[in-house]
């Protein structure tokens, strides 16, 4: 005898992937308990070898600007706006081609684009050519990578493809494993460019990535039935998102490609020292991310991202109005963990605030708000470097930064479960499932 199927069954039901085929497979079979061992395995090979290589990257490039072809901060700014720029409109189409076309062939493309760009640098470093390799790789994306992003045009599909593998309630978990693992890898790629010439540091970074993006041709997605929409669909989540993200891009922008020239220009630290440095911001930010499924059971996604994010406000203030190594070396490995802790829990509140057929395209929509907003934050903060005016971006930042907070308690908070999910949600057959179980506590 069949169970008859309530509304808000029917309603919370997953959808269709891309990937699939048919329709036909009963809705009792996603989200599974635990995502697919061997897909899982997959991802993970593809995190480790990317962080490694973006890594390399992110504190390679300012010395190949700076210090080897001797231009200034103005330009590296440019570079970074450019890959910046392209990486949303990348990410945008990239979004939508995951929801309508394949999650795997999207993400095998997104996944060559590091090492054709790396590959171009050791190939040519000409700034017409650096320019070119921003625009392909998104350096200004990588470059942000301190704490595990798997950086540019792949994060929204590679978010994606976590959705379809795993229950709502498990993604934050699954989240943070990765992040986890791609900032372990990231620590061992800041200290890997202490050992190579600037030059071959990138055809190092090309050769580790392309070979990290081979285990995506045995990645296995699901597939699941789609239940129809809700009356509104998407936009208003998509919208809050989209919001929250350009005011997140716009304080990242101002602050986090420019941490390692900061201390260049004000602490003229080497190269080799700051391998070092970075490696331990990565490692901290990656043992960090860990904490996020803890941090959304106890307080909620957005009370998580408020504390972490103010306190690192605060952290990076002192910074600009005290230039004492010994703190300034302290914040500066302290920060990115701080920034970054909570950032699964926000990755499970969009792809469970949802259609499952949006979950691409929103994912791509707040990285282009994000990415977007920091391009014009970029190119600010070169000419304010190139000014001397290296406090003045921490300030801009600190305001930005209280407003996104505020707007995060504004959309998210006043009505939030501990789970991180809207109190207002219809149940989850896959969170009660989850609640029976005792993996997640009821309030």
């Amino acid at each position: 005898m069949t169970t008859p199927v309530t509304p808000a069954q029917e309603a919370h039901a997953p959808p269709t992937s891309p990937d699939s085929g048919t329709a036909g497979v009963a809705a009792s079979s996603w989200p599974p308990a635990t995502p697919h061992k061997f897909a899982l395995a997959m991802l993970i090979l593809f995190r480790l070898a990317r962080g490694i290589a973006a890594a390399m990257i992110a504190v390679d490039l300012p010395y190949l600007v700076l210090k080897k072809l001797h231009f200034g901060s103005l330009t590296l700014g440019a570079i970074y706006m450019v890959g910046v720029a392209s990486t949303a409109v990348l990410g945008l189409a990239i979004g939508q081609l995951a929801d309508r076309w394949s999650r795997k062939g999207t993400l095998l493309l997104s996944a060559a684009m590091l090492p054709i760009s790396a590959f171009m640098l050791y190939l040519f470093t000409s700034v017409p050519m650096i320019f070119a390799a921003a625009v392909i790789g998104g350096f200004a994306a990588t470059g942000s990578l301190i704490g595990g992003g798997v950086g540019g045009a792949a994060q929204p599909v590679q978010s994606a493809v976590i959705a379809d593998l795993a229950a709502p309630h498990r993604r934050t978990l699954y989240f943070s494993l990765l992040a986890f693992l791609g900032g372990v890898a990231g620590s061992l790629g800041a200290m890997l460019v202490g050992f190579a010439s600037i030059h071959r540091t990138f055809l190092f970074a090309g050769g580790i990535s392309m070979v990290g993006a081979l285990p995506l041709l045995w990645l296995e997605i699901p597939r699941h039935p789609s239940p129809p929409r809700p009356p509104h669909g998407s936009r208003k989540v998509m919208t809050q998102f989209t919001i929250t993200g350009a005011l997140n891009g716009f304080s990242q922008g101002l602050i986090t490609p420019f941490l390692i020239p900061f201390f260049m220009i004000v602490f003229d630290m080497g190269k080799r020292q700051m391998a070092w440095y970075t490696a331990a911001a990565n490692i901290l930010g990656a043992v960090a991310l860990l904490t996020a499924p803890l941090l959304e059971r106890r307080f909620g996604f957005a009370r998580s991202i408020v504390f972490t994010r103010a306190l690192g406000t605060i952290l990076l203030l002192l910074m600009a109005v005290w230039h004492f190594l010994p703190v300034a070396l302290f914040i500066y490995i302290i920060t990115p963990a701080l920034r970054i802790a909570a950032l699964p829990a926000q990755q499970t509140a969009i792809t469970s605030r949802v259609h499952i057929d949006d979950i691409g395209r929103a994912l791509a929509a707040n990285q282009v708000a994000r990415l977007s907003a920091a391009s014009a934050a970029i190119i600010c903060t070169g000419w304010l470097f190139d000014i001397a005016a290296v406090e003045t971006p921490f300030f801009i930042y600190t305001a930005v930064m209280g407003a996104n907070i505020y707007l995060y308690m504004r959309f998210f908070g006043r009505h939030e479960t501990h789970a991180g999910l809207p109190a207002a949600a219809e149940p989850n057959p896959a969170h009660a499932a989850a609640h029976a179980t005792g993996f997640i506590k009821p309030k």
